[in-house]
């Protein structure tokens, strides 16, 4: 499978709840567009056996998915951040930092119940690459990143299902992309989904066998 290949690189940042799905997303999109998958969580695996996930270890976290993001983009290789953008500042100082590397910014926002996105958590499979790492969630933990969490306003974002397939939220990052004159519309109209053929006219019901095994050149 060829990866879709970018005009220039990008910096897609991701925001959302904890269970909205970001990970899969990143790490599926990797999949598909030439891009460097930068992991929060499995940085953090990597650098501790056992992460306490304080403010100390996140700053640590967070300045080495920064240096390892400007250096892929600096490199011109696309990044995906999979670390949560909870604040507005946070996320000015991303967009700062494609600017700095003559980078493209995309924010993709993914969207899901507060409810059903709980109840991702508490339903993580540690064998998967995409849960193995994550952080483990209580209620009391859920809420306090739900409290720490600001909303994208007056930023330039892109809205996508946490419960949709990734082949749809696929479709619609690389929409975004084509808008941003990032990819071509023949890469468009070969990576977006393409509804199947359906028959329109209903068949009326027959018993009758005699039709059976005729065919129509």
């Amino acid at each position: 499978m060829n990866k879709i290949i970018l005009n220039k690189p990008v910096l897609i940042c991701l925001y959302g709840f904890p269970g909205s799905g970001k990970s899969y997303l990143a790490r599926n999109l990797t999949e598909h567009v030439q891009a460097a998958n930068v992991s929060a969580d499995r940085i953090r695996s990597e650098l501790f056996a056992s992460p306490r996930y304080d403010n100390q270890e996140n700053a640590i976290i967070s300045r080495l998915m920064k240096y390892m993001a400007e250096e892929f983009l600096n490199s011109g290789v696309s990044v995906i951040y999979d670390m949560n953008a909870l604040r507005s500042a946070g996320r000015r100082k991303l967009r700062e930092l494609a600017i700095k590397n003559k980078a493209a910014y995309l924010l993709v926002w993914l969207q899901i119940d507060l409810e059903s996105a709980y109840a991702r958590t508490q339903r993580r499979d540690r064998r998967t690459s995409d849960d193995k790492n994550a952080e483990p969630q209580t209620r009391e933990t859920f809420n306090q990143q739900l409290v720490n969490m600001q909303n994208p306003e007056g930023e330039d974002y892109l809205v996508i299902s946490g419960k949709h397939a990734f082949v749809t939220q696929k479709s619609t990052i690389v929409n975004r992309l084509y808008q941003m004159s990032l990819i071509s519309s023949e890469t468009v109209q070969d990576n977006i989904t393409k509804p199947g053929l359906i028959n329109l006219i209903p068949q009326p019901f027959s018993t009758d066998q005699s039709h059976r095994n005729i065919s129509v050149s």
